[in-house]
């Protein structure tokens, strides 16, 4: 093999157990600026060997997280123009990106190790390995696994292995005082020996295991910097020593905090399965019927807290009983209408401080800045109220074009019915909005909006105090004012937002005192049925003068209603 030691090469590798973790994300976002600044490569790399939780679709989530984030790999699987194999000449013969399709060449380097003493085959069954942890603790003492009897099955360390029986291989850690690796944050970490017993390296069935694979993978990849969780530091002394036992060089390593949610516990995707248990406890949904949750997958889950729904059933149940989940996935955030360079940089500042007070910042920035001296050693608490601010700073400051693409894009990814029926007018619905907006979905929920899409006959006045206050009070009410300005809308000649500002703002003059607001809150109430939408000449514009005058007739008709209930 034959690699360039002077080009850096970060990697990140995701387990596909669905969609893209936050911290996931932010591990990725380090290591791609790490190499960036260094005109380094950035790898990505698919650890799909637990087959019980990889799938390819949930792969190819990874993939589309990734790329909605910016957060474009080098070298890696090919999606929408991001990676493939390394340049000629750089690193040859790295094989599939997928470690399930390189399952022969962790076999020879098993097999090197079985041949030089380093690792030998353990023929123990789960209840053997289980009858001896539970002996040790009736002794009182620490569980050590018996090398010695492993040893001495006479295939254990023979080159081939003439025992058909199901077995795993495991590394033989050497007899020394204790593992040092030097931290690029943590500094000198010293493991000893008595906290590390003969680990598995190759399961029963056939595939490797994580500690296997991951260094082959970064030394035949030629990975220079491991930059990951800290949850992956007590992890790191097995590497050096398979490393050490195979000959390859140890990379730099990098460790950073982990990520919590405000009150200390790891932000985790059970966060999701918490938030919908405690729903479903408090509203008594006992058993109930859906067709996308079986009654006995129901009961199942009901019945063991450790266990979890589908991702899709656990997504439907919250929708069908409208239950507010966490956003704990990068999709999750994408759904809500986050921007991607608001996500990038926000989850830049957790767990690393670029100095000098600066908070806000883009990718351009965090390349220039990003180095390991000013990675936080402490937890990043993920505080969802600042992540909002930034994105609400962050649409703020797009200019009205861009937002309206932005605004298009989101509604045909999540909402295209909203798109399709606005039309040529969803211009004017997203420059509308923008002001009022802190995610990209805001202006797709609720009863702000709705509206919109709605039938004119579905529109339903909202019996509340401030609805009763602007259609029954003062003189004239306003119900008296909304029959004065219908035949002042039905004589406008251009549906404008000029021309209905204008033909409001007289009404207000001669009936009003020159107050907009008595002429337009009625208005708002009976075009929508609520007090909250746009600016109420956009409005109109956007509903047209048609639905917009049936609306206002509706509302009259229907005055008795609320005028009863008074």
């Amino acid at each position: 093999m034959e690699k360039s030691p002077s080009i850096i090469r970060t990697r990140f590798a995701p387990s596909p157990s669905g969609h893209l973790h936050v911290g996931g994300a932010r591990t990725a976002l380090f290591n791609w600026a790490f190499a960036r600044k260094r005109g380094g490569r950035f790898i990505l790399r698919i650890e799909d060997t637990d087959v019980k939780r990889s799938s390819d679709s949930a792969s190819m989530g990874f993939l589309e997280d990734l790329k909605w984030l910016g957060i474009l790999w080098d070298e890696g699987p090919e999606f929408e123009g991001c990676g493939g194999p390394p340049p000629e000449g750089d690193v040859k013969d790295v094989g599939s990106y997928f470690q399930s399709q390189r399952l022969h060449i962790y076999d020879k380097f098993i097999d090197q190790l079985i041949a030089t003493g380093h690792a030998y085959r353990a023929f123990d069954t789960a209840e053997e390995l289980e009858g001896a942890r539970k002996r040790a603790s009736a002794e009182g003492r620490d569980y050590r696994y018996d090398r010695e009897s492993a040893l001495a099955h006479p295939a254990a360390s023979s080159a081939g292995c003439g025992d058909t029986r199901q077995h795993v291989v495991r590394f033989k850690v050497p007899d020394v005082a204790e593992v040092i690796v030097h931290d690029e944050v943590r500094g000198l970490v010293r493991t000893p020996r008595e906290k590390l017993d003969d680990f598995v390296i190759r399961k029963a069935d056939g595939y490797p295991t994580y500690h296997f694979a991951v260094v082959v993978d970064d030394e035949l990849m030629g990975v220079t910097h491991v930059i990951r969780a800290e949850e992956h530091l007590s992890n790191t002394p097995r590497h050096v020593l398979l490393q050490d036992a195979l000959g390859f060089r140890r990379p730099i390593y990098a460790h950073i905090s982990i990520i919590t949610n405000p009150d200390g516990s790891k932000m985790s995707k059970r966060d999701k399965d918490k938030a919908l248990r405690a729903a479903v406890k408090e509203r008594g949904l006992n058993a109930p019927k859906l067709t996308f949750i079986p009654a006995d997958r129901w009961q199942w889950w009901v019945s063991h807290k450790d266990h979890q729904l589908e991702p899709y059933q656990a997504e439907m149940l919250a929708t069908l009983f409208q239950i507010d989940l966490p956003e704990i996935n990068v999709d999750d955030f994408r759904r809500a209408g986050y921007l991607p360079e608001a996500l990038n940089n926000y989850l830049a500042l957790l767990g690393w401080n670029p100095g000098e007070n600066i908070e806000k910042f883009d990718m351009d920035f965090l390349v220039e800045r990003f180095d390991f001296d000013r990675v936080i050693k402490g937890a990043a608490k993920f505080d969802r109220q600042k992540l909002l601010a930034f994105n609400n700073d962050a649409i703020a400051a797009l200019p009205a074009d861009a937002f309206v693409a932005r605004l298009r894009e989101h509604g045909m990814a999540f909402h295209p019915e909203f798109v399709e029926k606005l039309g040529s007018k969803f211009d004017l619905f997203a420059r509308a909005n923008q002001s009022r907006s802190k995610t990209l979905e805001d202006p797709f929920r609720g009863r702000g909006s709705r509206f919109f899409i709605e039938a004119d006959d579905a529109i339903e006045v909202e019996d509340s105090k401030p609805v009763r206050k602007a259609l029954l009070k003062g003189e004239p009410t306003g119900y008296e004012l909304l029959e004065e300005v219908v035949p002042v809308l039905e004589a406008v000649s251009e549906w404008s937002v000029e021309s209905l500002d204008g033909a409001l703002k007289s009404i207000a003059e001669s009936r009003a005192g020159g107050q907009l607001g008595r002429i337009a809150q009625p208005l708002r109430i009976a075009v929508s049925g609520g007090v909250v939408s746009p600016g109420i000449a956009e409005t109109l514009v956007i509903l047209g003068r048609e639905s917009t005058l049936k609306r206002i007739r509706r509302c009259l008709a229907q005055r008795h209603l609320l005028t009863a209930a008074d």
